[in-house]
C-alpha cells in the first residue's frame, strides 16, 4: 500500500505539471516573445527553484493538505484516505490535460479530500473547515486576479501614453508589394510620424517605441516579461508542491525535504512531455496579447500566489492565471469569452469528478483490504 502511495503521488506531480507547468510562461508564447521550446524550458528551471523554496517557506500548505482539521486524525493519517485521494486528484488533473482544459490540482485535491472523506466518516467531515480554508480562497482568487489585471493593465497603459511610449503595429503585406521584397515581407507602420519598415515574418510584432530613464523601451519589457513569467511559475511551484508532499508524509521512510525533490523532478517531467494542449489554451485561446499586456498578467498572479503561500491560502494557481489574463483581456476587449466560459465550466466540474473518484476509490480499497 505505501509504494502504490508513493507512485499515485508520484503521478500526482506528473499530471499537476503536464497541466500546471506553461501556465507561468504562456503570456511569452501567446505574445510572440518566444517559441514554445524555450517557454517550457524557462518555466521548468524556474518551477523547480520554487519547489526547492517551498521547504523552507510553505509548511503550512503541508499541514493543510494533509486532510488534518477536515477529517479524524486516525482517518486523515491512513494509507488508503491519501492514496484515494492522491490517485483521484491525479486521475482529475491528466483527464483535463489531455483535453486542453487548465484546471486546479488545488481543486481535484480539495474533491479528493471531500470524496474519500464523506465515505470514511459522513457527515462528520468538517466543513467549516472546508468553507474557510479551502472553498474560499478557490472561489475569490479568480475574481481578485481579474479586477487586479484589468486594474494594473489601466495604470500600466496610462503610465505608458503619459511618458510618451508608443506601440508599434506591424501589418503583414503580399510579397508583390514590392519586387526587391523577400518571401513573406512585411511593413511595419506608426502614425504620427509615418515610419515604414521590410522585414521578414518572424520579425513582425508589435514592438514599444520610446525610453524609460534613457533606454529602450523594448528591451526593458522583453526583460520585465521573462522575469515575471519565471516569477509566476516560481510561485505555482511554491504553492503546489506541498500541497502533493503532504500525501507523501504517511511514508515514513521518505523526509519532507526528499519528499519535495521527488515531486519537483515530476512536476518538471511531467510539463516537459505533456503540457503542449494546456500551452495552447492558455497562450492562444483566452485572449491576444503584446508583450507589456502579458507582463502586467504575470505580475498580478506572481504576487497573489506568493503571498498566498506565505499565509498558507491555498489558492489555484491556475485560477490566479487565468483571472489576471482575463481581466487584461476584457480591458482591451479581445477576450474570448466562449473559451473562458468552458474553462470556468471546468473549474466548476473538477470538483465532483475529482470527489466521485475519490469516494468511489477508497470505497474501494476499504473493501478490499
Amino acid at each position: 500500500m505505501l509504494a502504490l502511495l508513493f507512485i499515485a503521488t508520484v503521478f500526482l506531480a506528473y499530471s499537476n505539471g503536464a497541466n500546471d507547468n506553461f501556465k507561468g510562461v504562456a503570456t511569452l508564447f501567446g505574445s510572440g516573445a518566444t517559441d514554445y521550446k524555450k517557454a517550457i524550458w524557462w518555466a521548468t528551471i524556474t518551477q523547480l527553484g520554487g519547489s526547492i523554496c517551498a521547504i523552507f517557506f510553505a509548511q503550512q500548505l503541508v499541514k493543510n493538505y494533509s486532510g488534518a482539521d477536515l477529517v479524524p486524525n486516525d482517518v486523515a493519517a491512513s494509507t488508503a484516505f491519501l492514496l484515494a485521494v492522491g490517485l483521484a486528484a491525479a486521475l482529475t488533473v491528466i483527464l483535463a490535460t489531455l483535453t486542453g482544459f487548465p484546471i486546479s490540482t488545488t481543486h481535484a485535491l480539495t474533491g479528493g479530500l471531500v470524496g474519500s472523506g464523506f465515505v470514511a466518516v459522513g457527515t462528520a467531515v468538517n466543513f467549516s473547515t472546508l468553507g474557510v480554508k479551502f472553498f474560499l480562497p478557490l472561489l475569490s482568487s479568480p475574481i481578485i486576479a481579474a479586477a487586479c489585471g484589468a486594474m494594473l493593465y489601466c495604470i500600466l497603459h496610462g503610465l505608458r501614453t503619459v511618458m510618451g511610449v508608443t506601440e508599434e503595429t506591424c501589418v503583414c503585406a503580399d510579397p508583390v508589394v514590392s519586387a526587391s521584397a523577400a518571401p513573406n515581407a512585411v511593413m511595419a507602420f506608426t502614425a504620427a510620424p509615418l515610419k515604414v519598415t521590410v522585414d521578414t515574418t518572424a520579425n513582425c510584432a508589435r514592438q514599444y517605441k520610446g525610453s524609460i530613464l534613457g533606454i529602450a523601451c523594448q528591451p526593458v519589457v522583453d526583460g520585465a516579461h521573462f522575469l515575471s513569467a519565471g516569477a509566476v511559475c516560481f510561485a505555482r511551484a511554491l504553492n503546489d508542491t506541498p500541497k502533493i508532499v503532504a500525501i507523501m508524509l504517511l511514508i515514513k521512510s521518505i523526509s519532507t525535504t526528499n519528499a519535495m525533490v521527488v515531486i519537483a523532478i515530476g512536476m518538471a517531467v511531467g510539463g516537459l512531455l505533456n503540457a503542449k494542449r494546456v500551452a495552447e489554451t492558455m497562450s492562444k485561446k483566452i485572449t491576444r496579447m503584446n508583450h507589456g499586456q502579458g507582463f502586467t498578467a504575470n505580475l498580478v498572479t506572481a504576487t497573489l500566489v506568493i503571498f498566498a503561500s506565505k499565509i498558507g491560502v491555498p489558492v489555484s494557481t491556475t485560477h490566479v492565471a487565468v483571472g489576471s489574463i482575463t481581466g487584461m483581456g476584457l480591458m482591451t476587449k479581445k477576450a474570448n469569452l466562449k473559451v473562458i466560459g468552458q474553462i470556468a465550466l471546468s473549474w466548476v466540474l473538477t470538483v465532483p469528478i475529482a470527489a466521485g473518484l475519490s469516494a468511489a476509490i477508497y470505497f474501494v480499497i476499504t473493501r478490499v483490504a
